[in-house]
């Protein structure tokens, strides 16, 4: 049978379509603070208008305060990573922070910037700046993933994998240390925090690499989690609660070497949304054809009481590593892919989705030809509160820096 695939490569190149690159981002003569896309005519802002790098929250941690003018980024400081508003309308910044600052989420009830620093956790005002140490915590909490803030800002979840450092540390490439780690099959575990008590609740421990944790956005006691590792090998998606109870697997894979990835809340909290990938019809039939076809690409979301999914498919070219849904729930951006081998050139764009009859109508926001989609940062889209902006990050100009990107 493999005599087969071997002839069907040719067949398979040939019907690949190849995509124009897209032009570069313009000259720019004011320091590069605003100016048009000339490839999609949507106006484009520097929101990081100081010195040194700077990055937006990772996609499914809210970075605005809840007045809905003020969005907070990580900026590089002599005292290490530390948090900055900017006003979004004035574009004047200010430092919230002046401690190396991480795993940071702005609650969506209060508008506090939760984050770890040192061995401890902490809630600093944006606004007024007053900071209070939530907890210290074990070391090994500094290497996992998190945090996030349950809806009634009563609780913080986070996860561990006790001795992951070593593999972030080992110089190995990305892709062999994440197999690595899930091989290991490390003692993980899922916390809470108690925001007004500081008391640590572990729960739900396990031998396989936990991540993405992330409260419902409405209901308090909701967490979701994923298996982390190699993406085609794992029951990825799960939920629980946060006392340990009602342990669900949200999705049943179909097929072999489907993948969920990347996934995060509605706001309405009815359902959890993720990149979608399964083998092509093709290699749903005749798995070995796997690594000679393209898989399909969805946008899918699962309905967390029903377990309904529904999936929005893509064109290839048309795919992102991570998507995010509007405030209003009527639309989607996503961070394009950046041209990878088995993909192609034309996904170097910030996207905007509108559903529309099942499907998505797909725009492109601004070119992403000039960013560094091999070594850079992953640009992390993020709608406004208002809907009217995606930010984002990218290292075109040398340095990582935050930008937003009109949708009209």
């Amino acid at each position: 049978m493999f005599r087969y695939a071997a002839l069907l490569l040719p067949l398979l190149l040939v019907a690949t379509p190849i995509f124009a690159e897209p032009a570069a981002w313009p000259p720019k003569s004011d320091g590069g603070n605003e100016w048009v896309d000339k490839n999609t005519g949507h106006r484009v802002v520097r929101l990081s208008r100081r010195e040194s790098g700077n990055e937006v929250f990772y996609f499914h941690q809210n970075p605005f305060l809840p007045s809905g003018d003020k969005m907070v980024f990580m900026g590089h400081t002599p005292t290490g990573r530390c948090a900055f508003t900017v006003d979004l309308n004035s574009h004047d910044i200010r430092q919230v922070t002046t401690v190396n600052t991480g795993f940071e989420v702005v609650s969506a009830k209060s508008g506090g910037l939760y984050y770890m620093s040192g061995d401890a956790v902490f809630c600093t005002d944006p606004v007024t700046l007053e900071t209070r140490q939530i907890a210290a915590v074990p070391h090994h909490y500094t290497w996992g993933r998190g945090l996030s803030v349950n809806s009634d800002e009563t609780l913080l979840t986070g996860c561990y994998c006790l001795g992951e450092e070593k593999y972030y540390q080992s110089g190995l490439p990305r892709k062999e240390w994440i197999e690595a780690i899930w091989k290991a099959k490390l003692p993980n575990a899922l916390y809470t925090i108690s925001i007004q008590t500081g008391q640590i609740n572990e729960f739900h421990h396990e031998n396989e690499w936990l991540g993405h944790v992330q409260f419902s956005p409405t209901d308090p006691t909701l967490i979701e989690f994923s298996h982390e590792g190699p993406g085609h090998e794992l029951d990825r998606l799960w939920t629980i609660r946060s006392d340990g109870s009602e342990l669900r697997k949200v999705y049943e894979k179909k097929y072999l070497r489907e993948l969920q990835t990347h996934e995060f809340w509605s706001p309405d909290g009815t359902r959890i949304w993720c990149d979608f990938q399964r083998p092509s019809a093709t290699a749903r039939a005749l798995p070995f054809l796997y690594d000679l076809t393209f898989p399909e690409f969805n946008l899918a979301s699962i309905d967390v009481k029903t377990l309904a999914l529904t999936r929005y498919p893509l064109k290839r070219r048309h795919a992102s590593r991570h998507f995010n849904i509007s405030p209003d729930q009527t639309m989607f951006c996503g961070d394009g892919e950046g041209g990878r081998l088995h993909l192609s050139p034309s996904q170097k764009w910030i996207f905007l989705y509108r559903p529309e009859k099942g499907r998505l109508k797909v725009e492109r926001l601004c070119s992403m030809a000039g960013h560094n989609w091999t070594t850079g940062p992953e640009p992390n889209t993020h709608f406004t509160p208002d809907g009217k902006w995606v930010a984002f990050q990218s290292d075109v100009t040398g340095t990582t820096q935050v930008y937003a990107v009109a949708v009209q």
